[in-house]
Formats: structure tokens, sequence, C-alpha cells
């Protein structure tokens, strides 16, 4: 019986959701890019491997292995027995290979659905927005399984006192004075129950009316949006142009041809519960957090 259980559960994935050892998982200081898909995160990691390192690639240029010159000459000067000089070179090799994976690392996201590419000496509003926008214009669906691909510029601890410290200096940059502009915030929390949407937005909205009174809210076309998205106790944080022109930086849509988008907020709206439904795990649907529900709030503040 004992065996029986447990060729069940292998071929069913009963242990599916344990975490890997040596997974890193999603901090406070990390910047990269937050990924939703529909229910397969491990295709979902390869695609979004592959798009990041080819547009980081046209953008950066190819990431370079690592440098062992230093270790080579070493091996030049010290006369090592053979088992020596091939663990140092299992070691340099080892090395390369970390240095090589540096640009973009996979962590742990914290919430089902969720993937979260950490980068390293990239920059994930530039590096999205490119990728968006070559999207928008080309027109070619280069992945199956992501839905959204949100950059994160910024993370802090998930609580109001923390988020208002690091949000006061964080947003100085598109709207302190003399900057000014038209905006939305656009909030999301994932196994999360200390912050309410409310009172999030209104003390957001708070400090950029402080940064500049002239900044205006906008919900039909805003010349930049705040995105919010709290996972757990770990808050991220960026600020985004196109928001709209690239539908909301869903993958799928962005992509579609013009006459398939004709039906505007109707078909975004259909969008919607047709994404929620494979996210339902994490509570309320990830697409439904920044659309009319979020709009209503903002609305209010006005």
């Amino acid at each position: 019986m004992s065996e029986t259980r447990k060729r069940s559960r292998k071929r069913f994935g009963g242990h599916a959701h344990k975490k890997q050892k040596g997974c890193r998982e999603l901090e406070v200081g990390a910047q990269g890019v937050l990924i939703t898909c529909n229910m397969n995160e491990r295709k979902c990691t390869s695609e979004a491997f592959s798009l990041l390192n080819e547009y980081a690639d046209a953008l950066y240029g190819p990431e370079q292995p690592a440098d062992t010159q230093d270790s080579r000459s070493e091996d030049e000067e010290d006369d090592e027995d053979a088992e020596a000089a091939l663990k140092k070179e299992v070691s340099q090799i080892q090395s390369s290979m970390k240095t090589h994976q540096q640009r973009f690392t996979a962590v742990d996201s914290g919430a089902n659905n969720v993937v979260f590419i950490r980068t390293h000496g990239v920059d994930p509003e530039q590096l999205v927005h490119h990728i968006l926008s070559d999207l928008h214009q080309t027109k070619k669906r280069k992945s199956r399984v992501i839905l959204r691909m949100l950059p994160v510029s910024g993370t802090c601890k998930a609580f109001p006192e923390d988020m208002e410290k690091f949000l006061s200096v964080f947003l100085e940059r598109w709207f302190k004075a003399p900057q000014r502009a038209t905006y939305q915030i656009c909030f999301k929390a994932r196994n999360s129950s200390h912050n309410k949407r409310e009172e999030v937005i209104k003390d957001v909205a708070g400090l950029v009316a402080k940064l500049n009174p002239l900044n205006k809210v906008d919900l039909t076309n805003p010349e930049l949006s705040i995105i919010i998205e709290i996972i757990k106790t770990v808050c991220c944080v960026s600020v985004l142009k196109d928001y709209t022109l690239f539908r909301k930086y869903n993958l799928q849509e962005v992509a579609k041809e013009p006459a398939n988008q004709s039906a505007g907020p109707q078909e975004a709206a259909n969008q919607t519960q047709e994404h929620g439904d494979g996210e339902k795990v994490d509570g309320s649907a990830e697409s439904h957090a920044v659309s009319t529900g979020n709009g209503k709030k903002e609305a209010e503040l006005e």
C-alpha cells in the first residue's frame, strides 16, 4: 500500500508545491520583472528567460563570461599536481557559469501564477518597455503562457510606515516639482491582508500631491501609471509609461492586430475574466485589480 501511495504522489504531483532547495525568495532591495501566467510557471519562466535575454542582448550586448585570467596565471606560477589543477578548473567553470547567469535570476515570488526574475546590471523599465514596444509594432506573439510583464524598479517592506518612507523618495524622479504628470495608481495584493486598497491608493495619491500639486489623476489616458504589487510582506513598485497603449503590459493583448482591439474597454473586461479564472488560487483576478475597481477608488480621491 505504501508503495502505491508513493507512486500516486509522484505521478500526480503530490509534492509539487514544495520549494526547491536553494531557490531564493523575493526580498526587499530586489529589482527585476514580475510576470504573471496561467497555471504553468515552469513554462512561463522558460519563456521569460528567452525573451529577456533576446532583448537584453540587443540593448546591452551579449553577456560576457567570467574572466579567469587571474586564476590561470596562478596555475602557471604554481607547479600543482594533476588532481589539484583539475579541482581548480572545475571551480573556474562553476564560477564562470554563475557569472553568466547573473544578469537574470529566477527567485521564488511567494505567489502562485507569478514568476519573479531578478535583474542585475539591467534597467527593468527600459528593457520591458523595449519588449512591449517591439511587440506592439510588429504584432508578433512571442509567448504562449506569459500574460503580463511588469518591471519592478524598487522594493520595500509592505507596511504603511515603510511604504510611505520609501515612496516619498522613490516617486521624486517623476513627480517632484518642476516635474509633473497625469497619473493613475494600480494596486494589487497577493497573499497579504494587512494593506487595504483604499488606504494605499489614498496615501500614495497624497504623496504625489505633496511633491507637486500640479500632478493630476487621469483614469482614461494617464501619462504615467504607478504600479504597486504587494506579495506577502514585500511591496514592488514601478512607474510606467504607455500603460494604456501597451494594454496594461499584457503580452498577449499588445500583440493582437488593431481590428481585434476595436472593442476597447468591453474586450478588456472580457479578457480580464478569462485571465482571472486561471489565477483564482491567489484571490481576485490579477487583471481586475488594476481595472475598473482600481479606477473607481482613484476617482473617489478627486
